[in-house]
């Protein structure tokens, strides 16, 4: 077989690394006298750590992050009062194989939003689905969406992700129909998936954005179930 229909059945196959790589790998196996079965592991594993590459990129655009945040770009001495090792250990993400939520608490600037996207960055990086969206967007999204009749449309979106993170929660109140989507989306995730909040009020101030007693109450209770609060 030529190169040139080699070529063809890489594209077709869409073989683009090993493409790529095939004819240098080749060379270099020659030099070291490297076995077929060697050679053959090195294209493939070339073209493995691209497509893994590529899908972590991929998840990290579909989340909508308004900007990457990691966790070696925190200060951590600047929040003494943040329990680091506690939250260190949720970057392993395990507490998404058991649908468990997080909460972190805190007022305007304590780095709030700069701890959940970095959360959910290294989500993504262990290739989970995740969504990002500021707390406001998400209610006017369902609210449209249920104008527009798209709202199951919208729902499936939602459940295709693993991890979604709700910013700046309780900084504005809810009309009666967003605390009532808002609800709905606490009670539909509710041991399968996990959600990260943040928010500058305590539990208890969570009825002044609901403006309900006994919804917020139902709300918490599905919350904090299966919850880790950092403050």
């Amino acid at each position: 077989m030529s190169d040139a229909s080699l070529d063809l059945l890489l594209d077709d196959l869409k073989l683009t690394k090993i493409k790529q790589h095939y004819a240098s790998f080749s060379k270099e196996a020659a030099k070291t006298n490297k076995t077929m079965t060697a050679f053959l592991k090195s294209l493939v594993q070339e073209e493995y750590n691209h497509r893994i590459d590529s899908r972590i990129k991929r998840l990290i655009s579909q989340a909508k992050f308004p900007v990457v945040k990691t966790i070696t770009m925190f200060d951590f001495q600047a929040i003494p009062s943040l329990n680091k090792s506690q939250y260190l250990s949720l970057t392993e993400c395990h507490f998404i194989d058991t649908a468990t939520n997080i909460c972190l608490m805190g007022q305007t600037g304590t780095g709030k939003t700069h701890l959940a996207i970095a959360l959910a960055y290294e989500a993504c990086k262990k290739k989970i689905p995740t969504l990002f969206f500021s707390a406001a967007k998400l209610v006017n999204l369902f609210i449209d969406a249920q104008k527009n009749h798209q709202l199951t449309l919208l729902q499936r979106k939602l459940f295709k992700a693993k991890l979604i993170v709700i910013d700046e929660l309780g900084y504005i109140p809810f009309s009666k129909e967003g605390a009532e989507h808002l609800f709905q989306f606490f009670s539909e995730t509710y041991e399968r998936q996990s959600v990260i909040v943040t928010s500058n009020l305590e539990f208890s101030d969570w009825t002044k954005f609901m403006g309900d007693s006994t919804m917020t109450s139902a709300l918490l209770d599905r919350f904090t179930h299966h919850c880790e609060i950092l403050t």
